[in-house]
This record gives C-alpha cells, structure tokens and sequence, in this order.
C-alpha cells in the first residue's frame, strides 16, 4: 500500500499478508495472532488492522466474505494472487533491510 522507506513502513501490512498465506482469518484474530506470534512485540491495535484490512481489499490484494459463526457476523478476509505478490516485495524489502541492521551491528542483533 505504501512506498514509504521509513523503519516501520509495510509491517503491519506484511504481518497481515503472511498471516493469511496460511487461511482466512478476521480482522480482531489477526490482531491477537500478530501479538501471539510475536511475543507481543509487534501489537498493532484494531485502529491500526482495520484500516489496512479495507485498504487492501480495495487495492485487490485481499477478498473478504462475511460468514456466520456461533450467532456472530464476521468479515474472513483471503490473500488474493496480487496479496502473494504484494507479500513477496515487502518481504524481499524487509529482508533486505534485517541484513542491513546486522551489518550495522556488526553481525548479530544484541538485546539488552
């Protein structure tokens, strides 16, 4: 969606992509499986989700169909052939960028 170059440009949208390589999902687990999967590093809220989750079905990368479960309505979104491309740049993108981070710190990511 975005071509911006600065640090956080594209990772809520890459974390939405990838997440739904592997199945549909709704936009509030998607938000909790972002959390989960990070170890809450990563937390975007649903101000964050939502927004990027309409942008992108309305750019084609992703469909959505409404469905029924236990009494709830929910909205399932899918990766589209142009969500699997759109994955793939940013994922070279951010790939690029983590090799760059460890040049800078000399090879290997210290956490303090």
């Amino acid at each position: 969606m975005t071509e911006d170059n600065s640090f956080m440009s594209g990772l809520p949208e890459l974390a939405i992509l990838r997440l739904l390589t592997n199945q549909e999902m709704y936009g509030y687990e998607i938000v909790q499986a972002i959390a989960a999967r990070t170890g809450a590093a990563l937390s975007p809220g649903e101000g964050v989700i939502y927004p990027l989750l309409h942008g992108l079905e309305k750019s084609g990368a992703l469909k959505s169909r409404r469905k029924s479960v236990s009494g709830r309505s929910r909205v399932y979104y899918t990766l589209t052939t142009k969500g699997a491309r759109r994955l793939t740049t940013l994922t070279t993108r951010w790939s690029e960028l983590h090799g760059a981070v460890l040049a800078l710190m000399g090879g290997s990511l210290a956490v303090r």
